[in-house]
């Protein structure tokens, strides 16, 4: 089969993936946008604190991302990734699970995380509805209901007052993290702490009713947040040599990220990254606007070598 080849490639058709390509295809660019269909906020029903598009189903917000890229001529094809090389010719080749395989001169991974959550029973069925994550993606929608914090570690004291903000119902449930009764920010602010760790998240008629503890105890919530350990979705970079590097928050791991510069780009030339795959905390604004800044990036990087080449065939001919 004939190798299509393109002078960008964008792996992840999420808010980064398509932020980017936009850029690139209103600047003239031959882009492909290859998507798993595999987004991190599958199971919210909505879109916050996106400038213009407040409250909109992530479904939606990519539908409409994916008509905008494609109405100036770009690509967006479902499929995954499964490698990643370079070639001795320059650039980089792909190929895709489903055999086919494409040539790019840049990269920019888009890829994501996964989202791993603690092993309670019921605690995944219920993610992104009333088991969350971030208070400012949900934190209005259970403002003054009351909340529920799984502690993992010490950082649960920064995320229960966090969501202090949004409700004065707040319980954090110590989960067998030690140090957490006795705290003086938390007294100050009446959230509530309870000792014992969780066995279980309760639900009745698809509706969060509490958390079980290991006494039998059923404690009562209406929305329980839950950190998750967020995993770089960075498998495909690896056949360039590029690994994800641990993130720390208060000296603990909370994840993996890719590194790379302000632009997105990596510490292999060529190739870019944006959204949660190298900024854990972004939300989607913020991912869309990673997205154009690297798309940017990466066109301003194709037109300095496209003037370098140029430069040295004037000479050529000059001479």
């Amino acid at each position: 089969m004939t190798e299509q080849k393109y002078e960008v490639v964008v792996i992840g058709g999420g808010a980064a993936g398509l932020g980017g390509a936009l850029t690139l295809a209103r600047a003239r660019r031959r882009v492909l946008v290859i998507d798993a269909g595999r987004p991190r906020n599958t199971p919210a029903a909505q879109v916050h604190v996106y400038l213009g598009r407040e409250g909109t189903p992530p479904e939606v917000l990519l539908a409409d991302g994916r008509r905008e890229v494609e109405g100036y001529g770009g690509e967006v094809r479902s499929g995954e990734v499964v490698s990643a090389e370079r070639r001795d010719a320059g650039g980089f080749r792909l190929a895709l699970a489903d055999g086919s395989a494409v040539t790019a001169d840049r990269l920019l991974v888009t890829t994501g995380l996964v989202d791993e959550l603690p092993d309670v029973p019921g605690l995944a069925e219920r993610w992104g509805r009333d088991v969350l994550h971030c208070p400012y993606c949900h934190g209005w929608e259970v403002r003054d209901r009351t909340i529920g914090v799984l502690a993992t570690s010490s950082i649960a004291v920064h995320q229960a007052l966090l969501w202090r903000q949004w409700s004065k119902n707040v319980t954090l449930f110590a989960n067998g993290v030690e140090g957490l009764a006795g705290n003086e920010e938390l007294a100050a602010r009446d959230v509530t702490v309870v000792g014992g760790r969780v066995t279980a998240v309760e639900a009745e008629n698809d509706r969060l009713t509490g958390v079980r503890l290991e006494d039998g105890r059923v404690v009562a919530c209406d929305a329980l947040a839950v950190p998750p350990f967020m995993t770089a979705r960075a498998g495909v970079l690896g056949g360039l040599g590029l690994e994800p590097v641990e993130q720390e928050m208060a000296g603990h791991v909370i994840g993996t990220y890719v590194a790379a510069d302000p632009s997105g780009a990596t510490a292999v030339p060529g190739v870019w990254v944006a959204g949660n795959v190298t900024g854990l905390a972004d939300q989607v604004i913020g991912a869309a606007a990673a997205g154009v800044r690297a798309g940017a990036a990466i066109n301003a990087d194709l037109v300095a070598e496209e003037t370098r080449r140029a430069v040295e065939a004037r000479r050529e001919g000059e001479r």
